[in-house]
């Protein structure tokens, strides 16, 4: 389906614009986790977390942007058969707009926390969630540069066992006590990094399905 809608939007230049906005979309967002990781490890002053906070409107000015040149593309075409071409960009970008909240969220974190938050030193199993969500960020922007529904269709089917799991059984076993930090404010930061963690990995794997998934199931992994 994916390399068929790429046909479809390089022929006219609204959606061309729409399709490159929404990756330039994409790098932003990678850029502002990758940043907001960064922050949370060194805790860094306040007004330079604020000012990455700030980040996230270029990237819900996208969206709008994308949203209109997409929905002006449907009026002046008229055509009901461009209809689910455009709601499929419109999706993922939704997408990609809720992993920089998101980030603004792992931002608020770490403007909350005295202390920097070293995962490698906290936990095993949240610096392998981490790492596993940094790797599959890159391998998402890989796979829709290049189309690549092989990769698309790993990532989602592997997104539950790599991510999701390991950020319950975690969440899980601080909240029975099973695992302790000493500190019932770090507890806490480890779970709400976890759960922010699983949340993008989620709407990475979302994003992925856009390449390999009927239009009715995008956002939803494909059950054999």
């Amino acid at each position: 389906m994916w390399k068929e809608l790429i046909k479809i939007w390089k022929s006219d230049d609204l959606l061309v614009e729409a399709w490159d906005n929404s990756y330039e979309m994409l790098q932003l967002s990678r850029e502002m986790f990758v940043q907001s990781i960064q922050m949370l490890r060194k805790h860094k002053k306040e007004k330079t977390l604020i000012a990455l906070k700030k980040r996230d409107k270029e990237i819900n000015d996208f969206q709008r942007e994308i949203r209109k040149k997409v929905m002006t593309h449907l009026v002046l075409q008229d055509d009901a058969t461009d209809i689910p071409n455009g709601l499929v960009l419109i999706n993922m970008v939704v997408d990609i707009e809720r992993v920089g909240d998101y980030c603004k969220n792992i931002l608020d974190l770490a403007i909350s926390n005295p202390d920097s938050l070293k995962v490698e030193k906290i936990s095993e199993d949240l610096k392998m969630i981490e790492e596993e969500v940094l790797s599959r960020f890159d391998q998402t922007m890989e796979a829709i540069h290049s189309q690549d529904s092989e990769v698309a269709g790993e990532l989602v089917a592997t997104h539950r066992k790599m991510v999701a799991k390991t950020s319950d059984k975690l969440v899980d076993q601080i909240i029975k006590e099973k695992i302790t930090f000493g500190s019932e404010s770090k507890a806490a930061s480890v779970v709400l990094y976890a759960r922010y963690l699983k949340r993008i990995g989620s709407h990475l794997s979302n994003i992925m399905t856009t390449l390999i998934n009927p239009f009715e199931t995008v956002g939803y992994a494909q059950k054999k």
